[in-house]
């Protein structure tokens, strides 16, 4: 009886423990969706806050970024575009590359890993110096290819593919060879859907980061009617005047496609991230 009742009081303890940090968590975004509802002389005057203010509260901010010239709509699209291929084009390169680097044998596959481990540990503003270069030989400035080409195969998901793969049962590779099936079609019909925790998690973090990726699309692209939203939302502030009410109001929209993929993948990561064998 005693033992059940110390259960009662930690569980009631760890409720609110992560009530509190889960709270902590939210409070940007909270404080940032009312902002987006005010004035910008109101922003100036009292910062951001939690402090309902129902009379100056409005949709005015939100409709001057659909109405009133703004290039907003487009700058939304052109990242739903570049993030959704290079979320599918990422995965499916990093997935081939990972898996191979776990299930087969070859010279130099220590090595290619290895430089794999070390290009993880480079800061991509060391790169961006020689890649910019590179773009600019290859006529890419100022295109989306050239603000994707960078970023296809991305080491953290080669790395997380292959540590996944590495659990991978080896008796379905050597059961679908007997049976006379090609290597592109183990990986597709068989080893791929195993690895669709793997694909769920790279994809939410892929997601992530190419949506909020500001630096390489500022130095690649050079039209506005092409910049993506980060870059765009820049754009809002300048020497002559900052217009924080629409800077805030298009950050909040920002956050709607993330968390939607978030959503939509987050059943298949939770539900098989430890798994990746057969169940039976």
């Amino acid at each position: 009886m005693y033992s059940k009742v110390k259960m009662r009081i930690a569980s009631i303890l760890l409720i609110i423990l992560f009530s509190f940090v889960g709270f902590i968590a939210v409070f940007p975004l909270l404080a940032l969706a009312i902002a987006s509802l005010k004035p910008s002389t109101e922003l100036m005057r009292q910062g951001i806050n939690l402090n309902l203010q129902w009379d100056l509260i409005s949709l005015n901010n939100y409709t001057f970024l659909f109405t009133d010239g703004t290039t907003y709509l487009n700058w939304y699209f052109n990242s739903i575009m570049v993030s959704g291929i290079l979320i599918v084009v990422s995965l499916f390169f990093s997935s081939i590359v990972g898996y191979a680097l776990a299930v087969y044998k070859f010279r130099g596959q220590n090595l290619v890993f290895l430089l794999v481990l070390l290009t993880l540990m480079i800061p991509f503003e060391i790169l961006m110096l020689p890649l910019y270069q590179l773009m600019a030989t290859l006529g890419l400035m100022n295109t989306y290819t050239g603000v994707m080409l960078p970023m296809i195969v991305a080491p953290i998901a080669v790395f997380f593919f292959r540590q996944f793969s590495l659990g991978l049962p080896k008796e379905l590779l050597d059961a679908a060879r007997i049976d006379g099936c090609t290597e592109f079609g183990i990986f597709f019909r068989i080893m791929a859907p195993l690895m669709v925790p793997a694909f769920a998690a790279m994809a939410i973090l892929q997601g992530l980061f190419s949506w909020n990726n500001f630096l390489w699309p500022l130095v690649v692209l050079r039209s506005n009617d092409m910049f993506t939203l980060p870059v765009g939302l820049a754009t809002l502030l300048t020497p002559y005047g900052n217009n924080y009410d629409v800077l805030i109001s298009g950050s909040v929209l920002s956050v709607v496609p993330i968390l939607f993929l978030f959503l939509f993948f987050q059943k298949y990561f939770i539900s098989g991230l430890s798994s990746g064998g057969v169940k039976g």
